[in-house]
């Protein structure tokens, strides 16, 4: 065992952010802690690594057991460079190296049993740093660093000159060649690019420690988790499997709890119908029943209402007006900053309804791209042609579409006068703004929060062709999956930049791919892209093999063309010879099933029309009974003894059949 936390609870300000949170991790596990912002999920991991003490319960490390931690944003610091300061994490290794070369050195000068003394002390150390694969430390510094998107010319550059993403990806390398037993990692993702994050996936999927990580990538989540820890309403819930298992299965028990809490409620309305009817019957005996019943009633465990599924945040993205086909022309579009070039000769076109995702590497100029578009940089070359009727709406990763100074209320009200105070009011809580929440000024606010302002500014724009960049990014997966429900609804055009593959697999129709300042077009979603790319670069590598080769796979390619006519032949034929079994088959299970509902739809009638019939024949009986008490209360009748006991005993026989009748509305009651 790695570590176990049990019964873990932790507050803030008298507010609960978990409680009895237990779980634990084993060797070479890969686990993930999911659940929306605010949940709990930093917290949990500042308490399992010390940082922060918990309120009731306790975290148990297994003997000797090495962890390392890297916190959201967590950069290195100092003048070494690069390279040196990556290679610091292999210090006993090279500690260990030195060691060894002065044991040879002073075995060049040593002799007799001072010689075999040192031969023996080398003999140990060499063997320790094969161990320790001391001769492959500094390619194993390389192929992370080149892993996590530095080239060789950077590894020189001093890490104080870095940018924060940088840093953070140097902390980043630095810990993972620590290798420790359990590598703790909080939003590793939010500063690499795509081939960076496929190889930390490869690199964490391979190895050989435990992981536990917090993350909202989805697609990063499912290539490398073995268990999901839930953190969902200050409870932490554990799930074997992938991402895309616990999400099936979340769904299944969230599926389950509504369905038990619709039937208990379902249930309790009908005890409650039933006991107030019992008390109409106004019998001793029914009055019994009915507070027996409510006793029944009141010992009930009520379960708690599920709470709904991405219910927290509204998205609504609907164009004001329609544009034309042609939505964008780009032709010849260059660029260049600082006399480096970042693209040249792009050109590319959008019709309207298109979702297009651009991808690519950190610095290849995705961004730049969407600014010039939009007027906000200058193109060096190129033209670029906006539709008829195309209004764009623009969603900037960095926020520089929102007022620092502003609140969140004069962010919406000066750009959209029009809007009563009630309207803001209720198009920022539907973004989960609500109270005086509203009067935060832009600048105070976190970035995922920045992003729900600049999301509902977007919505209010009612444009028909939006241009986003890194729209995700701060966003928890919830938030995520609404987002792309309001895209995939969206009718209009989207033109967007992002490194979520799940985001991009939901909601692309088409990828284009900017790589070595040129863009490649992909039809479908990324999985379409990753296919397509894979047997693009199998071609080419088996191009490169030769003409020769070439011809035979074309000359051995004719040849099946007739077996594979055959093929579908005889696939056509079976298919069309198993059609009538199949197609009789079918038309039994139908009749049969039509048969099942037709006879439980006639038992279902049958005991409406009993209910109907009791209740009917129990008004009648009431009836009566009340006109036999009237009659016998009449002068004429009091006198009358004959006739008082010809009413007594109907009556009796009233009062008789009434209460087999309400036993018998009881039961067909249920």
């Amino acid at each position: 065992m790695i570590l176990s936390c049990q019964n873990v609870g932790k507050a803030f300000h008298e507010k609960q952010i978990f409680k009895n949170c237990s779980f634990h991790i084993e060797d070479h596990e890969k686990a993930a802690i999911v659940g929306i912002n605010g949940a709990g999920k930093t917290t949990l991991l500042r308490i399992l690594t010390g940082e922060l003490e918990a309120d009731e319960g306790i975290v148990v490390w297994g003997k000797d057991i090495r962890f390392g931690y890297l916190p959201q944003n967590a950069q290195a610091e100092g003048d070494k460079t690069i390279y040196d300061e990556v290679l610091e994490a292999k210090k006993e290794v090279l500690l260990l190296e030195e060691e060894i070369r002065s044991c040879e050195f002073q075995m060049k000068q040593a002799s007799g049993a001072d010689l075999d003394t040192l031969m023996d002390k080398y003999t140990r150390l060499t063997h320790r740093f094969e161990q320790m694969d001391g001769y492959s430390c500094r390619s194993e510094v390389t192929g992370v660093l080149k892993g996590l998107g530095f080239t060789e010319e950077e590894f020189s550059k001093q890490v104080s000159t870095l940018s924060g993403g940088q840093k953070t990806r140097v902390a980043l390398g630095r810990l993972l060649l620590t290798r420790p037993d359990l590598i703790i990692l909080d939003e590793p993702t939010n500063h690499l690019d795509m081939n960076s994050i496929a190889w930390l996936e490869t690199w964490l999927s391979n190895y050989r420690g435990a992981v536990l990580i917090v993350s909202h990538d989805r697609y990063f989540l499912d290539k490398i988790a073995t268990k999901i820890i839930e953190l969902d309403g200050g409870k932490a819930s554990v799930f074997s499997g992938s991402y895309s298992d616990y999400a099936v299965k979340k769904e299944q028990i969230r599926s389950a709890q509504m369905h038990a809490y619709l039937n208990q409620q379902q249930e309790i309305k009908h005890q409650e119908a039933v006991i107030e009817k019992l008390r109409s019957f106004n019998r001793e005996k029914s009055i019994r029943r009915a507070e027996s019943r409510e006793k029944m009633l009141q010992k009930m465990e009520v379960l708690e209402k599920p709470t709904e599924v991405r219910d927290d945040m509204h998205i609504q993205l609907k164009p004001r007006i329609e544009s034309g086909n042609d939505v964008l022309s780009v032709e010849g579009l260059a660029k260049a900053f600082d006399g480096q070039e970042l693209f040249s000769g792009l050109s590319f076109f959008l019709k309207r309804g298109e979702h297009v995702a651009v991808i690519g590497d950190n610095g290849t100029g995705k961004t730049t791209i969407l600014k010039i578009i939009n007027g906000l940089v200058d193109a060096d070359a190129g033209e670029i042609r906006i539709g008829s009727k195309v209004q764009i709406g623009y969603y900037d990763q960095e926020h520089h579409v929102l007022h620092p100074d502003k609140t969140i209320f004069e962010e919406i009200s000066d750009d959209y006068p029009a809007l009563t105070n009630t309207e803001i009011r209720n198009v920022l809580a539907a973004f989960l703004f609500t109270g005086e929440d509203v009067f935060k000024q832009i600048k105070m606010l976190s970035g995922g929060e920045r992003g729900r302002v600049s999301l509902a500014k977007l919505m209010l724009s009612e444009a028909n062709f939006l241009i986003l960049d890194e729209p995700t990014n701060h966003l928890d997966i919830t938030s995520k999956e609404i987002l792309e429900d309001a895209l995939n609804n969206y009718t209009g055009t989207v033109l967007y930049v992002s490194h979520d593959r799940y985001f991009i697999n939901r909601t692309a129709s088409r990828i284009l791919e900017l790589e070595g300042g040129a863009l490649t077009g992909y039809p479908g979603n990324y999985d379409y892209y990753l296919e397509k790319k894979t047997q693009l670069t199998q071609a080419a590598a088996e191009g490169a093999m030769g003409q020769a080769f070439s011809g035979k796979t074309q000359a051995a390619a004719g040849k099946p063309a007739a077996g594979r006519g055959s093929a579908a032949g005889f696939a056509s034929f079976s298919a069309s010879a198993a059609r009538p079994a199949d197609s009789a088959a079918s038309e039994s299970a139908v009749k049969q099933d039509w048969k099942s509902q037709k006879e439980a739809q006639a038992a279902q009638r049958k005991k409406e029309n009993a209910l109907k019939r009791c209740e009917e024949r129990i008004a009648a009986l009431e009836g009566r009974s009340a006109e036999i008490d009237q009659e016998m209360a009449l002068p004429e009748v009091c006198t009358n003894v004959a006739r008082l006991q010809e009413l007594s005993k109907e009556k009796a026989e009233i009062e008789e059949e009434l209460l087999v009748k309400m036993e018998e509305w009881e039961q067909l009651s249920e």
